[in-house]
C-alpha cells in the first residue's frame, strides 16, 4: 500500500472546516480504494499565524513543503491583519507559487447537475472547460517590487518566453487529454491576452501560435481579454482550454465561477515541474467561521485534482462522481448567500456515503 505524504494547511476563517471536510472525504476514498495510505502532516499558516508569530509561513513549514508528495491549502488571510504597507499579511500564494516555482494554475470550471448558474438555460454538460493561468509572471511579478514614490507607483509586468513556452505546453497537452468544448466537441485552446496594447502580450501570443505548430490535432484560437470576458458569458459551451497571463486569469476564472454556481464549486491546482499545491479558489470568508455553513465542494474538488495528481485517477474519479450524484439528487442546495442549506458537515456526511455506496 502505498503512502502519500501530504501537508495541510488549514488556513484561516472557513479554512479549517471546510479542509476538515476534504480530509473526511479522502478518508472515505481511502478506505473504499483499500490501495493507498494518507500521512497527513498538519502545520499553522495564515493570518492568524502571522498575527501570533510575526510571519505567515515559517521555514519549517515551507521545509515541509518542499519534502511533501503534495499540499493542500484552506483559503488564507483576514482582513485586518495587515503588514505595514496595508497588504494582507496572511497570504500564501505568493511565497508557495514562487518559492516552489508553480508555474501553472489549473482552474476547472465545470456546471454540475442541478446547480444554478447565473446564466439563463444554461445545464450541466453546457460548461466544462479549464484555465490555465501563467502563476509566477505578468502583472503579478510586480508584487512587492514595484516603484513608489509620493507621486504615485509604477508597477512592472513581466513576461518572459521561458515563462510562456510552459505554460502553453501545458494548455496544450492538457487539451489532448480532454473530449473538447461542450459546443462541438473540438479539442482547442484559447490565447487570451491584450496584444493589441502591450508588447508582453504580443509576445505571449506569438509564443502560444509558435507552440501551437507543434499540436496539429488542437485547434488554436485568440481572444483579447475584454472580448473573452464577453465570450465567457454568451458562449461558454465553445470553450475547452483557456491559457492565460496571471491577472487576466485570476479575473476570467472568477467570472466563469459565477457562471458555474460560484467559486464554492471550483477547485484550484497549482503544479510545477516538481512540487504541487492544491488550494481553494475563493477568500476565507471570517463572517462565515464556525458557523457550518461554508460549502465545503471547493475544497472537495480541489482534493479530486490532488488525487489526480498523486496518480489516484480511479480515486479522483470516485470523488468527481460522488459530487455528480449528490448535486443531480439534490443532496447539496445552496442558497441565495452561497451556502449549503443542510450545512458544511452534511455535505462531506453526504460525499462520503455516496463513496462508500458505489
Amino acid at each position: 500500500m502505498h503512502t502519500h505524504t501530504l501537508v495541510v494547511l488549514k488556513g484561516d476563517g472557513i479554512g479549517p472546516e471546510i479542509i476538515d471536510a476534504a480530509i473526511q472525504v479522502l478518508a472515505a476514498v481511502e478506505a473504499r480504494e483499500q490501495k493507498f495510505h494518507f500521512n497527513f502532516q498538519f502545520h499553522p499558516a495564515g493570518a492568524d499565524y502571522y498575527r501570533r508569530s510575526g510571519t505567515n509561513l515559517s521555514p519549517e513549514t515551507f521545509a515541509a513543503c518542499q519534502q511533501a508528495d503534495a499540499i493542500l491549502k484552506g483559503p488564507t488571510g483576514l482582513p485586518e491583519v495587515r503588514k505595514p504597507d496595508g497588504t494582507e499579511a496572511g497570504l500564501l500564494g505568493g511565497v508557495l507559487r514562487n518559492g516552489l516555482n508553480l508555474y501553472a494554475n489549473i482552474r476547472p470550471i465545470r456546471l454540475f447537475p442541478e446547480v444554478s448558474s447565473a446564466l439563463a438555460g444554461k445545464q450541466a454538460g453546457d460548461i466544462d472547460y479549464v484555465i490555465v493561468r501563467e502563476n509566477t509572471e505578468g502583472a503579478y511579478f510586480s508584487r512587492g517590487q514595484g516603484e513608489v514614490t509620493e507621486a504615485g507607483v509604477r508597477d512592472i509586468i513581466s513576461i518572459t518566453r521561458a515563462g510562456t513556452e510552459r505554460i502553453v505546453r501545458r494548455a496544450f497537452d492538457l487539451a489532448r487529454q480532454r473530449l473538447g468544448a461542450p459546443h462541438d466537441g473540438i479539442r482547442r485552446v484559447t490565447c487570451v491576452d491584450k496584444s493589441n496594447v502591450l508588447r508582453g502580450f504580443a509576445l505571449f501570443r506569438q509564443i502560444f501560435l509558435e507552440i501551437g505548430e507543434h499540436y496539429p490535432d488542437i485547434e488554436k484560437h485568440c481572444l483579447y481579454a475584454d472580448a473573452a470576458a464577453q465570450a465567457l458569458v454568451l458562449w461558454p459551451e465553445r470553450f475547452s482550454v483557456i491559457v492565460c497571463e496571471n491577472f487576466l486569469g485570476d479575473i476570467l476564472s472568477d467570472l466563469g465561477a459565477a457562471t458555474a454556481g460560484g467559486l464554492g464549486f471550483c477547485g484550484s491546482a497549482n503544479i510545477g515541474a516538481q512540487h504541487a499545491m492544491f488550494e481553494t479558489t475563493h477568500g476565507s470568508a471570517p463572517a462565515l467561521a464556525g458557523r457550518n455553513k461554508a460549502n465545503p465542494l471547493s475544497a472537495i474538488l480541489t482534493a479530486a485534482m490532488m488525487l489526480e495528481w498523486l496518480g489516484e485517477a480511479r480515486a479522483a474519479e470516485r470523488v468527481m462522481t460522488a459530487v455528480e450524484s449528490v448535486c443531480r439528487e439534490k443532496k447539496v442546495w445552496i442558497d441565495a448567500d452561497g451556502c449549503p442549506v443542510e450545512g458544511t458537515r452534511a455535505v462531506a456526511e453526504a460525499l462520503c456515503q455516496a463513496i462508500a455506496d458505489a
